[in-house]
């Protein structure tokens, strides 16, 4: 198989579907593949010119690749908004009001449901490697007088050198809504579709959201939704959260941008399961990336209550 053919061949594989963390790692390895099929090419053709008495030469130029930044310290970006998309399958209206009924769906089902949380913030050091963390893991469950709760089944555990953190701090990410597009509030955005892309080898519509106005109380998303376009729900989310007083944030923590993703619960709800964040914390001397990662699993049906049993009717009263 030559050069050519090995490129259309990877191309046109279909692979099965993948989680988030693995969707990242192949994209960097996709990208590493071809930078080194590039290399090769280009050296086999200065050896072609040059003649036989350089090929050895042109072997010994290609040497091992410089290995790749740890993908664990990496984070997509995303590029310029597309120019003239092709129009969707569905009117832009349609989709919309299709998947924020979902939307409402998910919401109102959400609170049925307990799930194991867990958070983890990393700074890192100026060799790109983890330098120190903050892990905690909560779980959503139901107590025996009927309150859904969220208690801490793994003690906050810190190595962190920037960060003083407290159970406190890490709340303050729940102010982030789950789902931001519900039918109620459609009314308070402007939604643009922009284009189609694949998610974990599923096709999605882009649409790009902004808020139309802001206040002091709530935040708005303000960046962009992937929408499946089979089954026309939200599977993805990235941006800003914004209010009236600017980015929405921790007073401790200086994460503003979150990439969100979804998974299929039951078959039928679409549940944020993986969140994360990449920043900066600019201290007096010293600028540290740190990393906000978010992951939710476990999710099951929280057990109903049984209703209280009423009293025997022949039963004595007490004296």
């Amino acid at each position: 198989m030559n050069a050519l053919a090995e490129i259309v061949f990877v191309l046109t594989q279909r692979r099965p579907r993948r989680s988030a963390a693995a969707t990242l790692v192949r994209r960097w390895r996709i990208a590493e593949f071809f930078t080194a099929r590039a290399v090769a090419l280009f050296l086999l053709a200065i050896s072609a010119v040059a003649g036989s008495g350089r090929s050895a030469w042109a072997q010994d130029a290609q040497g091992p690749l410089t290995p790749a930044p740890s993908e664990e310290h990496k984070v997509r970006r995303l590029g310029t908004e597309p120019e003239a998309p092709a129009p969707p399958s569905l009117p832009s209206d349609e989709i919309i009001r299709r998947f924020s009924a979902k939307e409402d769906q998910f919401l109102a089902a959400r609170p049925g449901y307990g799930y194991r949380k867990t958070i983890r913030i990393d700074e890192f050091g100026e060799d790109g490697k983890p330098a120190g963390q903050f892990l905690m893991v909560t779980e959503t469950t139901r107590a025996a007088n009927g309150q859904v709760i969220n208690k801490v089944v793994q003690k906050p555990q810190s190595t962190l050198h920037y960060f003083n953190l407290e159970t406190e701090d890490v709340k303050e990410l729940d102010r982030v809504p789950a789902f931001p597009l519900t039918s109620s509030q459609l009314v308070k955005y402007d939604l643009k579709y922009i284009g189609q892309e694949q998610v974990d080898e599923i096709d999605c519509y882009i649409f790009k959201v902004k808020p139309k106005a802001l206040d002091r109380v709530h935040a708005y998303l303000d960046g962009l939704v992937w929408v499946d376009t089979k089954y026309v729900e939200v599977v993805k989310t990235y941006g800003r959260w914004v209010n009236e007083l600017g980015d929405v944030r921790s007073a401790t923590l200086p994460f503003t941008l979150f990439e969100t993703y979804r998974e299929n619960v039951d078959g039928k709800y679409w549940f944020p399961n993986y969140e994360r964040s990449d920043d900066t914390l600019h201290l007096k001397d010293v600028s540290v990336p740190v990393r906000l990662v978010i992951k939710w699993t476990e999710f099951k049906v929280l057990p109903t209550m049984a209703p209280a049993a009423a009293p025997s009717a022949s039963a004595k009263p007490q004296l």
